[in-house]
């Protein structure tokens, strides 16, 4: 697949016609694709997935860490750490794809300051066990539609953390469906920080489907994306309307690959 950046497709949600998620990984192989990301590990054939990448040449970009811990709850960051660990040593057979992080849901009682240290404290243990792997953590900034408590909503927020953790196996996942939702500039977000940013996915506004059916200016975004200097991949995490193949003929045009 020729692309401006190279492309992962989504296939927590894309190319589900083909069945069991190995299945849709050699059916966005055979689609053309070279990168493919899901979400949880824990339910998934992580075995029958190993298989279908060696097979297909294929590599992973990107799994959630699972299961998913707080980094702001002091009480649960021994188990945020170990779920970092055990995610790692699960998802080594699968090429040591890079591990998403997301923060948990806000303390009350706690102020801002508390919020950002515990977050600091749990992100630098868990970027400690990264780094002795050899593995990436990829922190990802939600929106407080689909969680209204949730603590990091704010890219600029998720680089201040990285930036404070000081490891080069922390990186900000940006994902341009959430930003748009919290009401983001990408261009301002992301301005001089672009190198902390080591994966980006996108969805249209309002519904999180392909590009092309919302109100997002696709020329614009990856016009910018390019003048910020990213050089990453980009996440196509979006719910699609069209069959797959209509779908990625519709994203490609609408991001220019």
């Amino acid at each position: 697949m020729s692309a401006c950046y190279p492309l992962s497709s989504c296939i927590e949600w894309q190319f589900t016609e083909a069945g069991e998620l190995d299945a849709r990984l050699r059916a966005a192989s055979v689609a053309g694709f070279e990168l493919v990301e899901f979400h949880l590990w824990r339910d998934k054939p992580v075995d029958r997935l190993a298989t279908a990448l060696a097979e297909t040449g294929m590599r992973l970009t990107g799994v959630c860490v699972d299961p998913r811990r707080s980094i702001v709850d002091p009480a649960e960051r021994e188990e945020m750490v170990t779920a970092v660990r055990e995610t790692i040593a699960a998802t080594e057979q699968l090429g040591k794809p890079d591990l998403i992080v997301a923060s948990g849901f806000r303390i009350e009682g706690l102020s801002e300051d508390e919020h950002f240290a515990n977050a600091v404290t749990a992100l630098r243990a868990a970027a400690d066990v990264a780094e002795e792997a050899g593995v990436t953590l990829l922190l990802e900034p939600l929106n407080t539609r689909l969680f209204a408590a949730m603590y990091l909503v704010s890219t600029k927020l998720g680089l201040d953390l990285v930036e404070a953790v000081n490891s080069p196996n922390l990186r900000l996942l940006y994902d341009v469906w959430h930003s748009a939702v919290m009401g983001e500039t990408m261009a301002e977000v992301l301005a001089g920080r672009i190198h902390l940013v080591a994966h980006v996915q996108v969805a249209d506004m309002d519904d999180r489907h392909e590009p092309g059916t919302g109100s997002l200016d696709w020329a614009d975004i990856m016009q910018t994306l390019q003048d910020l200097g990213y050089s990453g991949a980009i996440g196509l995490e979006y719910f699609p309307t069209l069959p797959m193949d209509q779908s990625l003929a519709l994203t490609q045009q609408k991001l220019g690959c």
